[in-house]
């Protein structure tokens, strides 16, 4: 794992030590996704300089040195992440003559021989990993990005200036002296909507996130611009499609435990120690069981406590980690201490990002930190077989008469947050396990809102935004999201399948994983996931829905596949989600914080959003008479994003 930046000048008027310079300061920024070496090329004649900050985790000489020139000397490559399946691709350069004289074992030196061979997209349809690299063609004077299927690594680019830069993160880019900080209004309403920005914006103007599946050729034109070429060579919705066209549930468990078992093999694979998140829940469980099942050593697993129950999943991961005998280690944290992390997140996400699980994914990741160097996560099961609670509810709301929704809505509208939360407090004692849900009141208040939209799809959208009614920005801007524009590009899917796949598309990499990536490399930690193996993904997608989802319940092969590792009575509990007591803490010992944030005449000087929706929200907040933490945490998060980097 590392960090990678660099650009083209279309002006070759710096000397090549200049150029180094401007390059190592891009990399010098973003040091903690790479603390244990740096490298710097630059060519003056082509204006291109490119960095490289390294975490070694496999072949850790000074032969996995980056920027690394290909055999030919044609090629130079830098680049963020892991190629799994390099060994692979080595014997196959190997088998056909095709393979140099290698100098290392690295599996970069494998994708430059890979490249030289088949060229990029011939790579990359080998490559099985997660990655976002970038690599100088000499003889094309070309530089090709590309990111990883499903968007595991981030890659930032633009054009600032007659240059073009980029950046595992955008203070790789805002190192350089001619970038610009020009707040793009239209990211900043979708990042209210959404608690993310998500791709192919950012928060800058002119600045972008390359998508997942997704590569860019860049050349240097006679205009003294840039031409920039986008090319798919990995879509999802194909996958999709082509694994429902052929679904086929034959043998399904069996099928899926050996891909999930290669899966985890392969993120086995390094020169570092090796362990797991484990929050005991269905997805992080059965990656830590599938480890243990090929470790020859018990795995170290790593939760994060709190004295909250109604947010502590460190018993039940306690329960798993016995079962499997994991060398496991838990750390309570004090809500100051989970507090105390507040500050550190303008700088750790770059760009304004408010999912408040970001805190203890934080946390995890530093007490991970201190014993391994990589660490392989659950995330991608929810996506993937139908995990979430708002599946469910979506079907159903498809299904109910809009009469009856309607009434329901209207009902619903009189239900205080603090009186839902007592009453079905009180219900869920009584239910079985397996039937309760976590946050009842915001889940009702997100219910609410959708029982009014017209159609199933528009009514998901509903469930999966925040600001909707009226984002408030300044000027207030109407954006057509990736997530919008899916309403009818997929519109002929049906609806389950439908809404895993806007949630793969973009909850997943612009929210989930970005999380788990700047939380990880913050603390110099790579975290690998294996559900998101693009292999295992074709397979999920071959599955039929009902190996899925069966009697309102999701993950129906993964809670099967489970249960032959770990107690059924440990699986069946309710899910909570890794979260934070935000309301709690908004209305005690971070209010005066937010106070500050969201002063009326402050924002009203900032110019970027509206105070008086903000107030009245924060208002009602306080009063209990509405759960708004989430509307509330993304402006927050985007004041303290503004304040720490001084955009205004």
């Amino acid at each position: 794992m590392c960090g990678i930046a660099g650009f083209i000048r279309a002006r070759t008027d710096l000397h090549t030590d200049e150029l180094a310079e401007r390059a190592a300061q891009m990399a010098d920024a973003i040091a903690h996704r790479g603390p244990d070496d740096r490298g710097v090329w630059a060519d003056a004649n082509a204006g291109v300089a490119l960095a490289h900050r390294r975490l070694s985790v496999i072949d850790l000489s000074s032969e996995g040195h980056q920027p690394m020139e290909s055999a030919t000397r044609r090629y130079l490559l830098v680049y963020n992440g892991e190629v799994y399946n390099y060994a692979d691709v080595r014997r196959e350069l190997e088998g056909t003559g095709a393979a140099p004289r290698w100098r290392g074992h690295s599996d970069t030196e494998a994708m430059l021989a890979a490249i030289e061979t088949w060229g990029i997209d011939g790579a990359l349809a080998r490559f099985n990993g997660m990655f976002a690299f970038a690599v100088w063609d000499r003889l094309e004077r070309t530089l090709h990005l590309a990111r990883d299927r499903m968007g595991e690594k981030p890659l930032y680019y633009g054009s600032v200036q007659r240059t073009f830069a980029f950046g595992s993160e955008l203070k790789a880019m805002r190192a350089l002296p001619e970038f610009a900080t020009e707040i793009d209004h239209d990211a900043l309403a979708l990042f209210l909507r959404f608690n993310c920005v998500p791709a192919p914006w950012s928060i800058y103007r002119g600045i972008r996130k390359l998508a997942p599946g997704m590569r860019a050729e860049v050349r240097a034109n006679a205009n003294g611009d840039f031409d920039i070429r986008h090319v798919r060579y990995w879509d999802i919705a194909t996958v999709a499609r082509a694994g429902m066209a052929h679904a086929d549930g034959t043998d399904a468990l069996e099928r899926l435990r050996a891909a999930l078992e290669q899966a985890v093999r392969l993120r086995m694979v390094a020169d570092v120690p090796v362990g797991a998140f484990l929050s005991g829940g269905i997805d992080s469980s059965i990656v830590t069981a599938l480890m243990q099942r090929q470790s020859t050593s018990p795995v170290r697993t790593f939760t994060i406590g709190f004295g909250n129950e109604a947010y502590d999943e460190a018993p039940y991961a306690r329960q798993v980690a016995r079962h499997l005998h994991t060398e496991h280690t838990e750390l309570y944290v004090s809500a100051d201490e989970a507090r105390g992390v507040v500050p550190l997140l303008p700088a750790m996400y770059d760009e304004p990002f408010a999912d408040s699980s970001q805190i203890p994914t934080y946390l995890v990741s530093r007490l991970a930190r201190t014993q391994v160097t990589v660490a392989l996560s659950g995330d991608g099961g929810d996506e993937l077989f139908f995990g979430y609670e708002r599946y469910v509810r979506g079907l159903q709301l498809a299904r109910a008469p809009e009469a009856v929704r309607r009434a329901a809505a209207g009902a619903l509208a009189f239900v205080k947050p603090a009186a839902a939360d007592r009453l079905l407090g009180a219900i869920q004692a009584i239910l079985p396990r397996r039937l309760r849900f976590a946050h009842p009141s915001e889940k009702l208040r997100k219910l609410r809102r959708a029982l009014k939209e017209a159609g199933p799809r528009e009514r998901y959208l509903d469930l999966v935004s925040f600001w909707h009614d009226g984002v408030p920005t300044a000027p207030y801007r109407v954006v057509t999201a990736p997530h919008e524009r899916l309403v009818d590009a997929d519109r002929d899917l049906p609806l389950a399948q439908w809404m895993m796949l806007v949630d793969q598309r973009t909850y997943l990499p612009d929210d989930i994983l970005t999380k788990v990536d700047r939380a990880s490399m913050a603390v110099s930690l790579e975290a690998r996931v294996p559900l998101l193996d693009h292999e295992l993904v074709t397979f999920a997608w071959s599955l039929p829905l009902d190996a899925k989802s069966y009697r309102g319940r999701g993950k129906r092969l993964l809670r099967e596949l489970l249960c032959r590792y770990v107690p059924r009575d440990i699986v069946e509990r309710p899910k909570r989600g890794f979260a934070v007591p935000l309301g709690e803490w908004l209305r005690g010992p971070m209010r005066e914080w937010a106070e500050a944030l969201l002063d009326e005449s402050r924002l009203a000087r900032e110019g970027f959003l509206d105070p008086a929706p903000i107030r009245a929200r924060w208002r009602q907040h306080l009063a209990g008479v509405d759960s708004a933490e989430s509307e509330l945490w993304s402006v927050l998060t985007f004041q303290a994003w503004l304040e720490a980097t001084h955009a205004h």
